[in-house]
């Protein structure tokens, strides 16, 4: 918590607003830290859903064995479970809101974007969140439609990293430019990370910001560059 804090300060220095932040349930919350989460919460902070441990103890198939490979390493927890799996992690997640005197979120976000074996249509059937954040965009439930963006990310906590990030940061701006919008992505510990700098420098230059519901607004008429269904793309 000091480390979100610390980056809070930050964003709150550059005037961002609103922030979502990514909750983790099943990792060992205490009573300071589920207040510390209402308190977010009363101050306006949109929570939202992220996974349920955040890393998986099992790599399951030549699928999950790449994407740890090449992007997720241990955290891509759904790419080890079958649909109803899927399914159930989501809604203990979104129970554990719930159960906390949280408000339910409407945003959950499969850890490393990675959605694994569940269809648009069995979130639809499900009923548990109105948005799934994925890699290539943000996917509204109720219509089974995705409006991308790119996303951005800072990371680098290894030497391979910082160099792919700042290509796939600088594709993403490219990308940002003609879609009209774009997601920043901050882990807790990226200010003490080399990319703090490039950070700091995308919340100047992006400086129109708005929440998750208003992402999808157009995805079904194609607003802001497009949109495509759950399935056209690599989940």
């Amino acid at each position: 918590m000091p480390a979100v804090r610390r980056t809070l300060a930050l964003l709150e220095h550059h005037a961002v607003h609103p922030v979502t932040l990514l909750v983790v349930p099943g990792t060992g919350w205490d009573a300071r830290g589920i207040e510390e989460l209402r308190a977010l919460e009363r101050a306006g902070y949109r929570l939202a859903g992220h996974g349920w441990e955040h890393r998986t103890a099992r790599i399951h198939g030549l699928r999950h064995r790449l994407h740890s490979l090449f992007l997720s390493r241990n955290v891509a927890e759904h790419l080890a479970l079958d649909r109803d799996g899927v399914l159930a992690l989501m809604r203990r997640c979104r129970d554990w809101f719930e159960a906390q005197g949280l408000a339910p979120p409407g945003l959950y976000v499969p850890p490393a974007w990675a959605l694994g074996a569940v269809s648009a249509d069995d979130l639809r059937a499900a009923g548990l969140f109105r948005q799934v954040e994925l890699f290539s965009g943000v996917l509204d439930v109720a219509s089974g439609r995705v409006a991308p963006s790119p996303v951005l990310g800072y990371e680098a906590d290894a030497a391979i990293r910082g160099p792919v990030l700042k290509l796939w940061n600088a594709w993403g701006r490219w990308r940002a430019s003609a879609l009209g919008r774009v997601r920043i992505g901050i882990h807790p510990r990226d200010l003490d990370l080399p990319l703090r700098a490039a950070l700091e420098a995308d919340l100047e230059r992006f400086y129109h910001y708005t929440d998750y519901a208003a992402a999808t607004d157009g995805a079904d008429h194609g607003a802001g560059g497009g949109s495509h269904r759950l399935g056209e793309n690599l989940r």
